[in-house]
C-alpha cells in the first residue's frame, strides 16, 4: 500500500527531510499590505520577505491556509492518483483553520475521487485521514516524523493512526521568544491572551523572557527567565532532562527563527546535542516557516518533543 504524509507549511522539519520522505505541503499564504507570499518553506524567499518595511510591519501580516476547495483540488488532482492511503498531519485546529478546511474537503475527496483513479486504470479503494496534531512549529513536527518511521517500519494505516494520535496527545512545544512588545502586538490582532500587555511591558523593560508551552492545543507561559541566552539555555536543559527520562518517540525538534547557526551558539545547545546522542534521540533542525515568523517574531526559538511528563522544571 502506497501511503502519502502531507502536513501544512507551519511545521517546521529540514526541507531535505521533506523531500526526501516525498511529504506534500500545504502552503498557508501570507500578506503585509500590499506583499504576498505563499509560504512553501523557502528560507531565503522567508527573510526577503521580512526585510525592510514589509519586516517592520510583520506583526500586521493576514494568513490565509488553503481553502478547502485547494485542498479538495490538491487531493483530486495529485495525491489519490500517487497514494492509496493519505495521512493529513496539520497545526492544532484552536490555533489555525487549515485543519478544520482539510476534514471537510476530505467529504468530498471521499466522494469525489472514484473516476479521477479509474481513469488512471486503478479501481482499488483511496482513504485518507486527518490529523490534528493539536501543537504548534515543532511541535507539528513530531508526530510527521514519526509517520514516516512507521511507514517505512511497513506498519498499516490504522496502527499508524492510532500511534500518531496518541502521540499527539502527549507532544509538547515549548517557544523562546527574544521580542515580547511584538508577540504582545501579535497576539492581540490574533486576539490571544496568552502574554497581557502588562507582562509585555515589564518584560521588556526587565529583560524578562517567557517560556510558553502548547500540548492539546492549549498554549500558556510556563516560564519566566531573565534574557533570551539563559532562557535558551534553561529549554535546552530541561529537554535534555527529558530525553534522559525517556521520549515516547525518538525525536527531538528544534526550530529558530533565524540562522540556525545562531541557534547553534546559544548555551545548552551541545549539551543537548550530546544527551540526543547518548541516547540515540534523533534531532531534527529547521528554520522557521513563514507563518511562524509572523506570529512570534525572528530570532524566537521552539522545541519541540513526545513525553509522558508534564510540567516545566
Amino acid at each position: 500500500m502506497r501511503i502519502g504524509i502531507i502536513v501544512d507549511s507551519a511545521c517546521d522539519l529540514p526541507g531535505e527531510f521533506l523531500e526526501r520522505e516525498h511529504i506534500t505541503i500545504l502552503p498557508v499564504t501570507v500578506q503585509i499590505g500590499q506583499a504576498v507570499l505563499a509560504d512553501v518553506r523557502n528560507e531565503e524567499a522567508t527573510m526577503n520577505f521580512l526585510s525592510g518595511e514589509t519586516g517592520a510591519r510583520a506583526f500586521e501580516a493576514e494568513t490565509t491556509p488553503f481553502t478547502v476547495q485547494q485542498v479538495h483540488d490538491l487531493f483530486l488532482n495529485k495525491l489519490v492518483l500517487d497514494y492509496d492511503y493519505v495521512f493529513c498531519i496539520t497545526t492544532t485546529r484552536t490555533r489555525s483553520g487549515i485543519h478544520d478546511n482539510a476534514v471537510q474537503a476530505s467529504y468530498t475527496i471521499l466522494n469525489d475521487y472514484k473516476p479521477v483513479r479509474a481513469a488512471s486504470g486503478n479501481n482499488t479503494p483511496f482513504m485518507l485521514r486527518v490529523i490534528d496534531s493539536q501543537n504548534v512549529f515543532s511541535g507539528v513536527a513530531v508526530p510527521v516524523v514519526e509517520a514516516t518511521r512507521l511507514r517505512a517500519a511497513g506498519e498499516t494505516p490504522p496502527r499508524i493512526r492510532a500511534n500518531l494520535e496518541n502521540l499527539a496527545r502527549h507532544t509538547h512545544a515549548y517557544m523562546v521568544a527574544p521580542d515580547l512588545n511584538y508577540l504582545r502586538n501579535r497576539i492581540k490582532k490574533r486576539g490571544d491572551k496568552s502574554v497581557s500587555f502588562l507582562s509585555a511591558a515589564l518584560g521588556t523593560a526587565l529583560d524578562i523572557k517567557p517560556v510558553l508551552h502548547c500540548n492539546q492545543g492549549e498554549t500558556e507561559p510556563v516560564a519566566k527567565v531573565k534574557g533570551f541566552a539563559n532562557a535558551s539555555e534553561r529549554l535546552f536543559d530541561f529537554t535534555a532532562r527529558r530525553v534522559k527520562s525517556g521520549l515516547l518517540s525518538p525525536t527531538v525538534c528544534l526550530s529558530y527563527g533565524g540562522p540556525l547557526e545562531e541557534m547553534r551558539k546559544l548555551p545548552g545547545y551541545d549539551r543537548l546535542r550530546e544527551t540526543c546522542a547518548a541516547q540515540k534521540v534523533e534531532v531534527f533542525e529547521s528554520f522557521m516557516g513563514l507563518s511562524g515568523l509572523v506570529n512570534v517574531g525572528k530570532g524566537a526559538l521552539t522545541v519541540g518533543f513526545a513525553s509522558e511528563q508534564s510540567g516545566f522544571d
